[in-house]
């Protein structure tokens, strides 16, 4: 749920310290895996250990917060396990070259060659595409460096991910048109909220944005949820509920605002009991 680095600590317990990764489950389908932070290790823990594991992950981009849960998620990790990796392309080596280039001495303490799991790669970028069960679009979002976001379909259920979001610089709170298309009418859109309009100020090219413009891009793409995401590592859990409440405050009631916790999950085809989407 945070942004830029893991930061487990009393000040945050009830949203939670671990950084990027959410899975959507949908029964008779293989989990999909949104990024690969620290709070992927936690899910993982209550997958079978029996080398029967198979997954998709969707990688929005390849900043270590968004991918350094990847060699702890122990279900993957034994031989007959298959994960499948989605993500933008990488200048100058492959998907696969840049992951085994971070796991690896001196970083981490093994290779990449001793997971004994199967991993496959595959790059994308502007695209629609099925991953197992679901439809997938895929479309660039203004981040520092090449960033997917993603618009997922499955079980009956719309949800849209953009992670990490460049606001405008400019003053001009644009919405893109790839960030619309993403998240047009989602059941539920999960978004960068990270900084306040004060904070921006001072880190506008880093890459994210405030409460209020995820408020905006919720509300210029009509979607029926918008959970905000990627808190920054500095805020509170009291500090997270203030961002909900100045969001709440900014909608009318078509808009359900919620903010993204560790352990949450959120059942999105009522009454039906699938899918859902569980944030590690």
């Amino acid at each position: 749920m945070r942004g830029s680095t893991p930061c487990p600590c009393a000040a945050n317990h009830r949203y939670g310290g671990n950084t990027s990764c959410v899975v959507l489950e949908s029964p008779g389908a293989e989990p999909l895996i949104l990024d690969l932070g620290t709070g992927l290790r936690f899910w993982g823990d209550n997958q079978p250990l029996d080398g029967t594991f198979s997954a998709h992950a969707l990688v929005t981009h390849l900043h270590f917060d968004h991918v350094q849960g990847l060699p702890f998620l122990g279900p993957a990790d034994r031989p007959g396990a298959q994960l499948d990796i989605y993500a933008p392309p990488q200048d100058g080596q492959s998907l696969g070259e840049a992951f085994h280039g971070f796991i690896r001495p001196p970083y981490f303490p093994i290779r990449w060659e001793d997971l004994r799991g199967t991993y496959r790669f595959h790059e994308v970028a502007d695209t629609e595409i099925v991953v197992g069960d679901a439809k997938v679009m895929v479309r660039p979002v203004p981040h520092v460096g090449l960033t997917n976001g993603y618009r997922i379909e499955l079980g009956g259920a719309t949800i849209a991910y953009v992670s990490d979001h460049q606001m405008p610089m400019d003053g001009s709170h644009v919405v893109p048109a790839s960030v619309v298309e993403l998240a047009e009418d989602v059941d539920l859109l999960i978004h960068d909220a990270q900084y306040t309009a004060s904070e921006f100020s001072d880190r506008a090219h880093w890459g994210h944005c405030t409460t209020e413009f995820a408020v905006e891009v919720a509300q210029a793409a009509g979607v029926k949820r918008l959970a905000l995401y990627h808190h920054d590592p500095m805020h509170s859990d009291e500090m997270v509920d203030e961002l909900v409440q100045l969001a709440r405050g900014l909608v009318g009631e078509d808009l359900e605002v919620i903010a993204a916790a560790e352990g949450l999950t959120v059942t999105l085809a009522d009454p039906l009991p699938d899918p859902y989407a569980s944030a590690g």
